[in-house]
């Protein structure tokens, strides 16, 4: 099922991308074009492959330890956010409503 302009409009709405209204039939036919590009992929027999969940294979704890440090002051930090509240970042609800 291709992507229709409605969907690209929806996918450059939530990533935050801009889209002039003349630059949405391109960007649809492009996007609709990389995913059939895609296709190939159902004429491989996959039957018994094993899903890889990692490409580096079996790491194990690669995170570094835990430090406490001085942090940016609250001010700074959010001094460029686009919305605050209560002195905290303010991001759109991904759960639906005004929750």
């Amino acid at each position: 099922m291709p992507l229709s302009e409605k969907d690209v409009r929806a996918i450059a709405d939530y990533a935050r991308i801009g889209i002039a209204d003349e630059d949405l039939p391109q960007m649809t036919e492009d996007l609709n074009n990389m995913i059939s590009s895609l296709d190939a992929i159902k004429e491989f027999d996959l039957e018994g492959v094993e899903p890889t969940f990692h490409p580096i294979g079996d790491l194990s704890n690669v995170l570094r330890e835990d430090v406490v440090a001085p942090s940016l002051p609250r001010e700074v930090a959010l001094s460029d956010a686009a919305e605050t509240e209560d002195g905290q970042f303010r991001v759109p609800s991904i759960l639906g409503g005004d929750q």
